[in-house]
């Protein structure tokens, strides 16, 4: 029956598929206001296919893990391991049994649920009511959490074979000192050996609550049927308190490099500094700044100039990670470790020039026309629209966000994408992690300061 279910939707989707895309031209129209308990709520009316799609968020990430890192990602995972007296089982069953899909996550800023069903009373009701019983009453079981904590133990121990692994976290320490977004959002051997359920239920009670929550729903709804959907869903979650804002992020008072030694061919690096927030003023010049710079793959520069015609990289990037206070400004690539050297030259030469100079007329163009070309990509499913609808939402992002986004790319001219470069991007205070060998590095460095002589 399920499988049936599933190949009915399936075959709804496609039937909807030209018209969908015909019809994300012209963004949506977001409809907006807050829960009698103080739950923000973003929906967007969509008849293309008989689906809903649902999404809460709250400020829960690893932002808010204060001295013990791991403690949002347990909290979030262990939600749906047991909730209202059923098994994890039995809530997997329920959501299968009407065709529904449930996920849940979280990252440093946020942490989420979200729902997919088929529209029809028949299948959707039941989906929310699980959805329901994990959002508000979580058993928190004591088996699924030594499970769950044992299985993340591996997972960080793991993170000590995988040089990227090291690298980010790493790049994250030096990057944010003390601030939260420096801790792992996984947790540390330490803190994991140290954490405990109490400690879960703890950070449940106090950010899975209405006033820190955001609501994103997308789907074949009236806004009757919405405000009575989400209503039944969390008018009896706790009112509570926003959480707290987070410190500012400092910037990096000079360039550093860290080696870190690891027995491997080839060497790892990651290379930035802090970037830009949410709703930063400058993020549109930036983001058309990276994407000619290293954020379009084969048409960006350093792709160009590292893989294309010095062969140093299979491939090399960059991008900015907004995030509710300043993100990193990120470049990396992998290189074999005699290579080193020289690719950082080639990056370090590139960024100074770029930043310097700004982008030229052909690739300023080439991005304006990719970016904005390929944004109806972006909002050309409900699932895509929701996770927008909870950017928006959770950031305080504009509500005419989508429908501005291709007028703000277009409105950037090179003076002012070279203007927020040189105003935000500083090539002599780079943070550069390197994870490879250090002695095939330092024997590269030897014979080409022999050959100089």
């Amino acid at each position: 029956m399920v499988k049936n279910m599933f190949i009915k939707t399936v075959q709804l989707i496609i039937a909807s598929l030209m018209f969908t895309m015909s019809s994300v031209s012209a963004s949506p129209e977001i409809q907006h206001w807050k829960t009698a308990n103080g739950a923000k709520v973003y929906f967007v009316p969509s008849n293309d296919i008989p689906m809903v799609d649902l999404r809460v968020v709250f400020d829960a990430g690893s932002a808010r893990d204060a001295a013990l890192p791991g403690t949002a990602i347990m909290t979030n995972g262990l939600l749906a391991e047991g909730a209202g007296g059923k098994s994890a089982q039995v809530l997997a069953e329920n959501f299968e049994a009407v065709g529904a899909v449930f996920s849940n996550g979280s990252l440093k800023d946020m942490a989420w649920l979200s729902l997919r069903s088929l529209r029809d009373d028949k299948f959707l009701q039941p989906a929310l009511t699980n959805l329901k019983d994990i959002l508000i009453k979580p058993d928190f079981p004591e088996v699924a959490f030594q499970r769950e904590l044992e299985r993340l133990k591996i997972s960080v121990k793991a993170k000590k074979q995988s040089p990227s692994a090291i690298a980010s976290e790493r790049f994250y320490a030096e990057m944010y000192g003390d601030h939260p977004y420096a801790l792992p959002s996984e947790g540390t051997e330490k803190s994991l050996s140290e954490l405990k359920l109490e400690r879960l239920k703890l950070f449940y009670k106090k950010y899975y609550v209405a006033r820190n929550a955001v609501v994103s729903i997308v789907g074949q709804l009236t806004r009757e049927e919405a405000e009575s959907m989400v209503d039944g869903l969390l008018l009896e979650l706790p009112a509570g308190a926003k959480a707290k804002e987070l410190p500012e992020v400092q910037p990096l008072a000079k360039a550093k490099t860290i080696h870190i030694d690891y027995p491997s061919v080839q060497s790892t690096v990651m290379m930035g500094q802090v970037g830009m927030a949410r709703g930063d003023k400058d993020y549109f010049a930036l983001y058309l700044a990276n994407h000619a710079f290293g954020g379009s793959g084969f048409g960006s520069r350093l792709m160009h100039e590292v893989r294309e015609k010095r062969g140093l990289a299979y491939s090399t990037y960059s991008y900015f990670s907004p995030m509710h206070k300043a993100g990193p400004f990120q470049i990396g690539l992998q290189t074999r470790n005699d290579q080193v050297d020289e690719a950082l030259q080639i990056i370090n030469e590139e960024l100074a020039r770029y930043v310097n100079e700004g982008p030229g007329e052909e690739e300023l163009q080439d991005s304006l026309k990719n970016i904005t070309g390929g944004f109806p990509l972006r909002i050309d499913s409900n699932k895509k629209i929701t996770e927008y609808l909870s950017v928006i939402g959770f950031y305080d992002l504009p509500l005419n966000y989508l429908n501005t986004f291709v007028g703000n790319i277009n409105s950037q001219s090179k003076a002012k994408v070279a203007d927020a470069l040189q105003r935000r991007i500083n090539p002599d205070k780079i943070l550069t992690v390197i994870v490879g060998s250090k002695e095939s590095s330092a024997k590269n460095s030897s014979k080409k300061l022999k050959m100089q002589n």
